[in-house]
């Protein structure tokens, strides 16, 4: 078969930041025996009247409305349709009425089984996967990324999955209760093919997912000398012995997931372990003392937050000279603890928000407790003004004692432009076309 894959924008527009999706590359790879082309909506527009015997997209949640334009031109030009990923998998009735078959959970396995019904004309609406798959045999084909506008940045998967199960995260609801990993050995080979000279980011939810686990990968990462970043939680923070090791072994940015300065903000996400490390101040000063750099991202928007949340957030931003930093409104998304009970709770301002015409990137969708809904928009928006300033990039790149290579220097201020773009281009955007 001749088979289109497309990740959609959440618009009709390219996007500056935009990195190659591995799902993608996974569907690639198993295609075997089948003529694959994939176009990336967030880097480059998609041709108009193209031909195909199967177009899939992979779909989440913000960029469901433009996913569902995308799908409705080819089918009405009699091409089958079908869809995966977050979204499809927590509403796939709602993906069926702009689809003929969804995958629900991993690709592995299911993906493979749909081909070859396609092939054979008996096509299911629903392939479901059990998501307990091993992942020695994850394949990833990187050729489809190749002349794509993509950050200078690699990408690879060590693990799936997280340990922790956090009120406003669906991470459980897709990939369940067990955290999956790959052989470490077997995972060289793919590293060691990786652009070396490239920033290596790991898109695992949570990288430290148990310390053998963790231990294991640091292993075969030291010897390789690359420079890499990841998502990590906090409470990697609680063994300097083994910070050390993060550092010796080549990381040089970690994603942590901060979320409030607000003890019972952090209970009531179901995140308290979050202060086991103790004050959010030594934890970057730790980082930092080892030449590990800090993007930190918060949440706001929970029972106790106010207008002054935001506002000692930001201080605290600004005064840890985080490298980088997000300051998001609560997002209540299919799939999550945090959808089911504002929906219970009758707070939610348009409950599928994702198809309104009327919403807006950055607007309010529901009503917290102690903020108004535009204040919280407005808060949260101001604060990532604030923090990508010009006068606040120069301050917190180069004003500053931490001992940070010329590689990790280059590295923020790029990140710190490309932010600062992207938070003035998406804010207030119409999703979909």
């Amino acid at each position: 078969m001749n088979i289109i894959l497309i990740r959609p924008n959440m618009g009709d527009y390219r996007s500056t930041d935009a990195m190659p999706p591995l799902a993608m590359g996974i569907l690639a790879a198993r295609s075997v025996g089948h003529q694959v082309r994939f176009f990336d909506d967030k880097a480059e527009a998609i041709p108009e009247n193209l031909e195909a015997d199967l177009v899939a997209l992979s779909v989440e949640t913000f960029t469901a409305r433009r996913a569902y334009q995308i799908a409705d031109g080819f089918r009405q030009r009699g091409i089958p349709v079908v869809m995966g990923g977050y979204h499809p998998t927590f509403l796939p009735e709602e993906a069926l009425l702009h689809a003929d078959a969804v995958v629900t959970g991993d690709a592995e396995g299911a993906w493979e089984r749909l081909l070859e019904d396609m092939s054979c004309g008996r096509l299911q609406r629903i392939y479901r996967s059990d998501n307990r798959a091993t992942l020695a045999d994850m394949r990833i084909d990187r050729s489809i990324f190749a002349g794509k506008r993509y950050a200078p940045i690699e990408l690879a998967q060590y693990g799936r999955g997280c340990r922790f199960v956090c009120d406003f995260c669906s991470i459980h609801e897709f990939y369940g209760t067990q955290v999956r990993t790959r052989p470490a050995e077997q995972f060289r080979d793919e590293l060691e093919r990786l652009n070396s000279k490239r920033l290596l980011f790991f898109v695992d939810d949570n990288l430290f997912s148990t310390q053998a686990d963790l231990d294991a990968l640091l292993r075969v990462l030291t010897p390789l000398r690359r420079r890499w970043s990841c998502q990590i939680s906090i409470d990697v923070a609680r063994d300097p012995a083994l910070l050390d090791r993060l550092a010796a072994a080549g990381c040089r940015y970690v994603l942590i997931g901060f979320e409030s300065l607000e003890p019972a903000n952090l209970k009531q996400m179901r995140k308290p372990w979050n202060q086991v490390a103790g004050d959010y101040r030594k934890v970057v000063s730790q980082l930092h003392a080892r030449g590990i750099g800090v993007y930190g991202t918060f949440v706001f928007g929970y029972d106790h937050d106010t207008p002054d949340t935001i506002r000692r957030s930001l201080d605290f931003a600004l005064e840890s000279r985080l490298e980088i930093a997000n300051f998001n409104p609560l997002t209540p998304t299919p799939g999550s603890g945090l959808y089911v009970r504002l929906q219970a709770e009758g707070r939610l301002i348009s409950p599928q928000w994702w198809l309104d015409p009327d919403y807006r990137y950055g607007a309010p969708i529901f009503a917290p407790r102690l903020i108004t809904p535009t204040q919280l928009a407005d808060g949260c928006f101001e604060a990532k003004r604030a923090f990508y300033a010009w006068s606040s990039i120069a301050r917190r790149v180069f004003d500053n004692d931490n001992q940070f290579s010329w590689f990790s220097t280059t590295m923020t201020t790029v990140a710190n432009l490309i932010s600062r773009r992207e938070v003035y281009r998406k804010q207030g955007r119409r999703l979909g076309a």
